[in-house]
């Protein structure tokens, strides 16, 4: 059984909050049915689309999906190794779900949740695990920039066209993917070998501080150096990118999952599903200039422009993704929050007081 972080978690307590949610949820769906009417939008394509699923594949798709979260805990079991050598693969299983819930409905802001909870349950300074989560990205975006130059170069050597939505993506996307790749690997060569240097040169430069602040700065910046040690050892590193790319093959399993769920109506092959992948990956980093970002979004645009997918279909491609990539897992999530004594008010606490 899993122990309370925090104090007065009751399920109870909240159901008028899953009965306004509710119905807030029902009006914005709604809303939508009415703004896809207006735009030509055919309710009876898209309904068929997905009453023809193969929910085995949908289920499998489920598993790959909760897999994801679970590899994550192991790799960040490697990344906090410095100030935790023997951290709980269930403390850190169950702070990932909540972390995750908390990004599917606060956002961005939500990423600080899940190494908040880590601090507090290993007994480690938050700082370490905000340096974890740092880590983290930077491997993920390094993949995730690795499958989008994957794509780009699939698509431009078959000869592809693309509609004017990705025209800009065709054209700058190889340049946009070396500069960040550039600028990631810089900054993982700076914190592998030279973080000693800057921790010295920092705590100098902040010698002006009162004694009781700067002791403060020193104790955060201490922490934050030993959160990134994983980096200097070799094995660590090996077992890092190890886990990424397993990760990433099982965001890969998913994808293969939910498109074969489509059966005939989507013949995508290993090849498609990568540059599907690559796409959405890159659009999930980069806002598209008139359109915003979000994983339904590009999906759609991705499918319709450059596979010249019906909009129907592609919608409810995008919208299985979005559901059993991000949605599946925030059920679990809020039940663990609620069995942790966090409610909605304090997630937005959490996330606040991870950042300061």
């Amino acid at each position: 059984m899993i122990g309370s972080t925090f104090p007065g978690g009751s399920i109870r307590k909240h159901t008028w909050k899953w009965v306004v949610g509710l119905v807030l949820a029902l009006a914005v769906m709604g809303w939508i049915g009415l703004e896809a009417r207006r735009q030509g939008f055919q309710w009876s394509r898209f309904v068929d689309a997905l009453s023809g699923l193969h929910w085995p594949w949908l289920l499998l798709a489920g598993v790959f999906a909760v897999a994801t979260y679970a590899g994550r805990a192991v790799r960040w079991a490697v990344l906090m190794r410095p100030v935790s050598p023997h951290a709980k693969f269930s403390n850190l299983f169950t702070a990932t779900i909540i972390g995750f819930t908390a990004i599917t409905l606060l956002g961005r802001p939500g990423e600080f949740v899940r190494p908040y909870l880590i601090a507090v349950k290993e007994k480690v300074p938050v700082s370490s695990q905000l340096a974890a989560w740092l880590l983290e990205r930077i491997f993920d975006l390094l993949i995730a920039l690795l499958v989008f130059g994957f794509a780009l170069g699939q698509v431009r050597s078959s000869g592809a066209t693309a509609g004017p939505a990705l025209t800009w993506v065709l054209a700058f996307g190889g340049r946009l993917v070396g500069l960040i790749a550039f600028i990631s690997l810089l900054v993982l060569l700076l914190i592998r070998h030279f973080s000693e240097k800057m921790r010295v040169r920092l705590l100098d430069g902040l010698g002006f501080l009162p004694a009781a602040k700067f002791a403060r700065v020193e104790r955060l910046v201490n922490a934050f150096v030993q959160g990134v040690e994983s980096t200097r050892s070799h094995s660590a590193l090996f077992l890092l990118t190890l886990y990424t790319f397993l990760e990433w093959a099982l965001i890969l399993a998913c994808y293969v999952c939910i498109t074969n769920a489509f059966g005939s109506a989507l013949h995508f092959g290993w090849t498609d599903i990568l540059i599907f992948m690559g796409f959405v990956a890159f659009g999930a980093i980069v806002q598209i200039p008139g359109i915003g970002g979000g994983v339904q979004v590009v999906s759609i645009l991705v499918l319709t422009e450059l596979f010249h997918v019906p909009l129907e279909l592609a919608t409810s491609v995008a919208l299985l993704i979005w559901l059993i990539t991000f949605v599946v897992v925030v059920p679990a999530g809020l039940l663990l929050a609620l069995r942790e004594g966090l409610d909605w008010r304090k997630l937005k606490t959490v996330e606040r007081e991870a950042q300061l």
